[in-house]
């Protein structure tokens, strides 16, 4: 056993290290795949439409979101083809019941040509969004107006935004789980150093990152530019939104979780079990409640700002996830204090790590009936779950608590294997065996003489006491096997975090669903082919009879490439002075909209980027003209889609 167990120790720890750094590559992977939140309100129509054209300026721009929206007199921006502001900057509040509606009123006398709106906005879930989109006035035209390239939330800003995100759940889970792992399962480990750095490590990580949140709201919704994270003005408005206030929440209740966390490592952690076994037990009682009741709060403050509180039945929704947050805590924080246990102090109890791993299967119980019920609230149907972000990264999910469960129960299988004594009953004897080996203690005279043997001596014992935790962590084989797979767990719990932490940035999918919904009812169905039409005209005059053959392609909404010929009465191309066509769609009153073709040949013209902005029955119009007086028009309507 001795000899064997150094190996497996560094056999351990090179799987240790392996595997951490397997972990970092796949968090790399996943952040790296992760684009910036777009998410969460979603617009679900304008008017105007997206590249609709309209013969008179409208009085206002309307914009309709799927939920809740914070937005000033600056969110809605309409530049006209030059790039200048055309709105008047006041923002009208058109919301009514369920619908989420906004607008802005547009200058008197604004010309014709196409327009530009740019808007950006926060969610009632705390995330920014943003976008753009143009119509035209009487025809489209070219425009210089410049809007961001990079969406809201993202860059560099974006990227240290998520991470403080992630290392705030992180230590929300070392915090909650590792505490509850001592007063629940192993209240001896209060006095256990590794456990101890386990807890205040995770309340250090949470309050840093929940600063860092606090200062970079200013530009992670705004401007996208660091050095507003110091911004005072910018700092004075996050804390009158929501998110901010429930960052300022989170901070106070973590000002709580110091006092708890100093009197179960301080005045807890010194009652003696047997002397003092009664006023121990009231003290444990008093710490679960309070600890409780701060976790709950800390909790809380994410359900408060984030998908919970927004969309469907958020009185339901935000205990919900209260719960769901705290199971996850528990098991996945419990999880990495009893890894930390099992590798770096001297032994834990059998009935300790049955404890856990009972609590560990209600914590999952939890966790699977909350998560069910957050499913489909942000799902809603099967073809959500397979076809949009957030089902495919939820399915991901699913299959990494699958594997973390199979990997658990394999963990119940060596705790049930696990010793009945105790380490320090079963490693008595071999105590008492490298005790006998220890040197004397010497007594060093106080002359500094003998300095350097005092820290020899000092070293040496040291060493015998680091190799004497090594052999009693080692000494129960079973020991081994239970490291091997809660280290698995523990990996595997690192990722589930991360893939949690991006799924609460992607949109939901039931809100995914219903915006394409929105977008493809507003369409009709793609054409099967090309717009192909022939007709003949007669301008009146000598040599004026002819064909007109007109090609729209794709003949869709969208851009299109337009082709015309003329042919005479023999079938021979024929020239004019001038071919024009116009498009008309009457049901909207819309256009006519001209299209002037590029003369290529003799009887052909052609035109690029023909812009037909909606679907639905267009009148095409063809205006041929064969000398200074002699001229026709000749239209035909076609299904456009």
């Amino acid at each position: 056993m001795t000899a064997t167990a150094p190996r497996l120790r560094t056999t351990a720890s090179r799987s240790l290290t392996r595997l951490l750094l397997v972990t970092v590559a796949l968090l790399g992977a996943l952040f790296a795949g992760a684009v910036p939140a777009s998410a969460h309100a979603a617009l679900t129509g304008s008017d105007p439409k997206d590249g609709a054209v309209v013969a008179t300026a409208p009085a206002q721009v309307t914009l309709t979101f799927s939920e809740g929206v914070a937005l000033d007199a600056n969110s809605i921006r309409v530049l006209d083809p030059t790039g200048k502001r055309s709105d008047t900057a006041e923002l009208v509040n058109l919301c009514s019941g369920d619908v989420v509606k906004y607008g802005v009123r547009l200058r008197t006398g604004i010309p014709n040509g196409t327009y530009t709106v740019a808007w950006q906005a926060i969610s009632a879930d705390s995330h920014p969004v943003s976008g753009a989109f143009t119509f035209s006035i009487g025809a489209p035209s070219a425009t210089t107006a410049v809007i961001p390239t990079q969406a809201v939330g993202g860059g560099l800003v974006g990227g240290l935004y998520g991470i403080a995100r992630y290392a705030a759940y992180g230590g929300f889970v070392l915090l909650t789980g590792g505490a509850a792992f001592v007063l629940a399962c192993w209240r001896r480990g209060a006095t256990v150093g590794p456990v101890q750095r386990v807890v205040v490590g995770g309340w250090l990580t949470m309050t840093a990152a929940t600063l860092a949140m606090l200062l970079l709201r200013t530009p992670y919704t705004g401007s996208g530019k660091l050095s507003d994270a110091f911004d005072l003005n910018g700092l004075r408005a996050v804390l009158e939104t929501k998110p901010g206030a429930a960052l300022i929440s989170r901070l106070l209740l973590l000002g709580a979780a110091a006092l708890f966390v100093s009197v179960l490592f301080g005045a807890y952690a010194r009652r003696d079990d047997e002397t003092e076994k009664d006023e121990k037990k009231d003290l444990t009682f008093g710490l679960a409640i309070g600890g409780a009741v701060v976790a709950a709060g800390l909790a809380a403050t994410w359900a408060l700002a984030e998908h919970a509180s927004t969309g469907l039945q958020p009185g339901i929704a935000m205990p919900v996830d209260v719960l769901h947050l705290l199971a996850v805590a528990t098991w996945l924080g419990g999880l990495v204090t009893l890894l930390v246990v099992l590798y770096r102090a001297p032994g834990i109890e059998r009935a300790a790590v049955l404890r856990f791993s009972r609590i560990a299967f209600w914590s999952v119980a939890v966790l699977a009936a909350t998560g069910v019920y957050q499913s489909w609230r942000q799902v809603g149907t099967w073809s959500a779950l397979v076809g949009t972000a957030y089902g495919q990264l939820l399915l991901v999910k699913i299959g990494l608590v699958a594997v973390l469960v199979g990997t658990a129960s394999v963990s119940r299988r060596w705790t049930a294997r696990l010793s009945e004594r105790t380490a320090p009953e079963a490693d008595a004897a071999l105590i008492v065996e490298e005790r006998a080996s220890e040197p004397e203690p010497v007594t060093v005279p106080d002359d500094g003489k003998d300095a350097k043997r005092a820290a020899q001596l000092a070293r040496q014992r040291a060493a015998l006491s680091t190799a004497r935790e090594k052999r009693i962590r080692d000494a129960d084989p079973e020991r081994t096997g239970l490291r091997r797979t809660v280290l698995a767990e523990a990996g595997v719990a690192v990722v589930l975090l991360a893939v949690t932490t991006v799924l609460t940035s992607t949109e939901p999918a039931r809100t995914q669903e219903a915006v394409d919904k929105a977008k493809a009812g507003s369409q009709v169905a793609v054409a099967d082919r090309p717009v192909d039409i022939r007709l003949p005209f007669d301008t009146g005059g000598q040599n004026g009879k002819g064909t007109v053959e007109l090609a729209l392609d794709p003949g869709r909404t969208g851009s299109n490439d337009l082709r015309v010929s003329l042919e005479d009465p023999a079938g021979k191309p024929k020239d004019a002075p001038e071919v024009k066509v116009s498009f008309t769609l009457a049901a909207k009153s819309v256009g006519p909209l001209p299209v002037v073709p590029d003369r290529v040949a003799a009887g052909q013209w052609k035109a690029s980027g023909v812009q037909i902005p909606m679907a639905g029955d267009w009148q095409i119009s063809v205006t041929v003209r064969t000398s200074e007086i002699d001229e026709t028009t000749v239209d035909k309507n076609v299904k456009i889609g």
